[in-house]
């Protein structure tokens, strides 16, 4: 039985220049085991997201999360899509990030709310990634459902749901889930790099 951090990660990443071993290590697998993860684990998972950079130190991200077995459990769930409800199920924690459309200290849009919120994300599973917990980004839910559910105010844009947990075994995936579950590789750099212009 194999677990996804078992899985050899340069077998299917090549960088093109040297870059840090964490970077490549870095994906989204979906195997989960079910077992919980303890509250300071979790909080040092959240604690790397307050480091991120922001807009006038803005840090517009807030994450809202959801244990298993805990009254909340539920109501975090039902936002969650069919096909996503399949390998979320063996969560520990489920968590909605949002993030603050206009600035707190003068009135004005902040137009790279979601950026930041993404850089505190990113934090987040680079974190998770050293402890070997799984950390999931998925776009696969209900945001209107979450948004009213959870009470959060309209000048709050619903970014996205992550499920964290511990590692699982690949082979309990169900099918479809599980002949994705590999790190992908990335595009060359001479398509998401310009000098000078756009181009393509």
């Amino acid at each position: 039985m194999m677990k996804p951090y078992d899985i050899d990660v340069k077998k299917y990443r090549k960088p093109e220049y040297p870059i840090d071993d964490l970077f490549i290590k870095r994906w989204s697998p979906r195997a989960m085991s079910g077992e919980e993860i303890t509250d300071d684990e979790l909080m040092t998972l959240f604690e790397a997201t307050k480091w991120a950079p922001s807009s006038s130190n803005e840090q517009p991200w807030r994450f809202i999360y959801a244990k298993k077995n805990t009254p909340h459990w539920d109501a975090f769930f039902s936002f969650v899509s069919e096909g996503n409800k399949r390998w979320c199920k063996n969560a520990a924690v489920l968590v909605v990030a949002c993030s603050k459309i206009r600035f707190t200290n003068y009135d004005a849009d902040n137009r790279t709310h979601s950026f930041s919120a993404g850089s505190a994300f990113q934090n987040l599973q680079l974190q998770g990634s050293i402890m070997k917990l799984i950390v999931h980004p998925f776009a696969g839910f209900d945001e209107e459902k979450a948004a009213k559910d959870l009470g959060i105010p309209k000048e709050y844009f619903v970014d996205v749901m992550i499920a964290i947990g511990r590692q699982g075994e690949i082979e309990n995936l169900e099918e479809k889930d599980r002949t994705r579950e590999f790190p992908t590789d990335r595009k060359p750099l001479k398509e998401i790099v310009m000098e000078g212009k756009f181009e393509g």
